[in-house]
């Protein structure tokens, strides 16, 4: 097992006896309701390496309150969610699924309750309102996890965080998390 050098590496026993490349790569620029922002960019290498990357990005959106996910179908977002419900001890990452047709799963944790939202079937803002998500962003113990919500315009106002998923190759997908600094 070689050794693990530096903050951006990740080392978890349940994995092959190799350090992650999850590239801390920061950066600092204005765009999250016009504060100054947080960039981070990771490189994941396996669904595995997703979820725990899932679980330490969950430190890091401790505060946060509307996160939005944003990525191509099948780019990793409930996989990357699996890690983040699991980091606040809001569930087991084989208890986390896609919200794809119930819109919305709930994941209730001992400080933060994870609501994974999926509005990719949702075409119009009234459809939006029937959903009660203004309820669920009053309330400071909540943290959304908002997949396609950049098709509204209310959503990307209300955001304080966003992630990015990329797939670069079959396994390897590239993830970037925007915070306010």
């Amino acid at each position: 097992m070689r050794a693990c050098r530096g903050p951006s590496h990740i080392p978890h026993s349940n994995f092959h006896p190799r350090c992650y490349d999850f590239r801390g790569l920061e950066s600092v620029g204005i765009g999250l309701i016009g504060m100054e922002n947080m960039t981070r960019d990771f490189t994941s290498h396996s669904a595995d390496e997703t979820v725990e990357l899932g679980r330490q990005l969950a430190l890091q959106l401790g505060k946060s309150h509307v996160v939005l996910l944003r990525g191509d179908l099948g780019a990793g977002k409930t996989t990357l969610v699996k890690g983040i419900a699991e980091g606040f001890g809001a569930a087991e990452a084989d208890e986390v699924t896609s919200p794809t047709f119930t819109l919305i799963h709930e994941y209730s944790g001992p400080e933060r309750d994870v609501f994974h939202i999926d509005l990719y079937r949702l075409e119009k803002p009234g459809e939006l309102d029937s959903l009660g998500l203004e309820d669920l962003m009053q309330d400071a113990r909540n943290l959304l996890l908002i997949e396609w919500g950049e098709k509204f315009p209310r959503i990307l106002q209300q955001k304080d965080a966003e992630i990015v998923i990329r797939r670069v190759e079959h396994d390897e997908r590239r993830v970037r998390l925007t915070t306010a600094a």
